[in-house]
């Protein structure tokens, strides 16, 4: 009986479960934001490149 307890009070397995969430919330953010900026900041960066690089 006292092990039952002790498996029902014990919040280890909670704790993980609440950082794997978090990790999936971080990672579906980044995808988001490559996906949604990345283009952008691609452009930028070529744009740059070629300002730098140009004779002129």
């Amino acid at each position: 009986m006292d092990l039952i307890m002790k498996f029902i009070f014990d919040e280890a397995g909670a704790s993980a479960v609440e950082y794997a969430f978090l990790l999936a919330f971080i990672a579906v953010a980044i995808a988001a934001s490559v996906t949604t900026f990345g283009a952008a900041v691609r452009d930028s960066f070529v744009d740059s490149t070629s300002k730098m690089f140009s004779s002129g």
